[in-house]
Parts: C-alpha cells; structure tokens; sequence
C-alpha cells in the first residue's frame, strides 16, 4: 500500500505500510536517480545519513537487484554529517554504512568521501569542506545528484539543531558541531549545501516521528521552527517516504 500526499505544493510525500516498504521504495528511487545521472553526466554523487531509519535501505542496495545494478565504479559517497570518532566506531554513521552496503558493492574506495571524525570537529570539517571543493571542482555551493537525510524527534536534521548558529552559515560547505550539553561532538553539511541538492529525500518511520512530521510538512504553519523545515531545495525536488505510523498525524485522503 502506497499514498501519495501532496499537503504542500512544493513537497511530495510517500506514505508506505511499514519501514520495510518504505525501505524499498528508497531503494528503487536510488537506483532510478543513480541510473539517470549517470547516464547524464557519467557520475552519481550522494551523501547519507545516519540513524536507525536508513539501516535496512543500505542493507538492500548491498544486495541485488541494487548491487548489481548501479554502476558503482561511477558513485561518489559522501556524508551528510559524522559524529567525531573513528571509523569503526559504533556510533559512526560511515560505519553504518560501511558494514550494511558498502563493503558488499564494487565501490572504488577512493569513490567513498569520508568525514575523517577522529581528527576532531575543526579539522574534520575543514578536511572535508576541502574535500567537497576539489571534488565538486568549485568555489560556490556544490549540487549533490541525492542527499538522503532522516529527521530527529526535535526538528533536527543531518546534525542541525534548532537554536544553532550553524543554521544562519551563507559560505561554509562543512561546520564542526558543538553540544550545548552532553554528546558527541560532530562535522555537518550546511543547509545552503542541502538547499542546493538536485534531490532530497527523507526518510522517517515509527509512532515517535509523527508529532515532527506533522509539524514539518503538515497544513500548518510550524515547518519554519525546525531545521528539517529549512530544507527546501532552490532548483531540485524534495521527496518525504514515511511510514503509516509517523504519517499517523498527517491528514491523508480517505
């Protein structure tokens, strides 16, 4: 069972049975975007999330039919974000990633862009924002093909927070991140990187998410209050695949 809702003009939403159809439907839409820009432009640059949500989606594009039908020799991962610690640190969002798909693909490893958390916030960040540059082979704001991202019960997303100076930056590619109180310390994609992407999609699942989805891409007027409200790409698409109970708030047609 799949809906589609369009509860704001400049949003498409995906409502799916459970995580396991919504999983899928991520799969196919990362499949049928790697195959497009590849065929385009010879490349598919994507940069992940992580969290729980996106676990079984990277498990699938670690076997067939998604592993046997990106050409990944032509992928280009990056992150989102990456808390501060070591890669095979249990906390690592490459990690996940890592272990769930792309030890399993023929990845070259010089495709795979890491945000190098063991080297600290500052350095970790400014690596990176040097990484994305050279890469990109640009000096203003790079377009990834798909930047996939979940959303936390407060509003944030990748690892920006509400109340965050982070969320005011117009030049910076890659921020270190700071709790305020207790946690770990992490590198961040800035919201102008996202705002730039061709296309978004995230990804929320679970009773506990209904309340922010709602406040998010709801009828109402809240979407301003929170970071993943901020996303809205300026020339790309912004996609939600939700799952029944985090649409639980939603007004969905009958």
């Amino acid at each position: 069972m799949e809906t589609v809702v369009s509860e704001r003009p400049d949003v498409q939403v995906r409502v799916l049975q459970d995580r396991e159809s919504l999983s899928r439907a991520a799969a196919d839409r990362f499949l049928a975007l790697a195959r497009e820009s590849i065929a385009s432009a010879e490349k598919f640059t994507v940069a992940l999330s992580g969290g729980s949500t996106p676990r079984r989606l990277f498990s699938l594009l670690g076997t067939d039919p998604y592993q046997e039908s990106v050409d990944w020799k032509r992928a280009h991962v990056f992150w989102a974000d990456e808390r501060a610690v070591p890669r095979d640190h249990p906390e690592s969002n490459f990690k996940l990633a890592f272990d769930t798909f792309l030890s399993a693909v023929p990845i070259p490893t010089a495709n795979i862009h890491r945000i190098k958390g063991e080297d600290g916030p500052d350095k970790a960040a400014k690596e990176y924002e040097d990484d994305l540059r050279s890469f990109f082979e640009i000096q203003g704001l790079p377009m990834f093909d798909l930047i996939i991202l979940g959303i936390g019960e407060d509003g944030h997303t990748a690892s920006l927070f509400s109340g965050s100076s982070a969320l005011g930056e117009t030049t910076r590619l890659a921020l270190p991140v700071y709790p305020e109180r207790s946690g770990t310390s992490r590198v961040t994609i800035t919201l102008p990187v996202l705002n730039n992407a061709a296309h978004i999609l995230f990804l929320a699942s679970g009773h506990a998410k209904a309340n922010i989805v709602a406040g998010v891409i709801g009828e109402g007027k809240t979407s301003g209050q929170y970071p993943a409200g901020l996303v809205n790409p300026a020339h790309g698409s912004l996609e939600w695949f939700i799952d029944k109970d985090a649409a639980a708030k939603l007004s969905l047609p009958r």
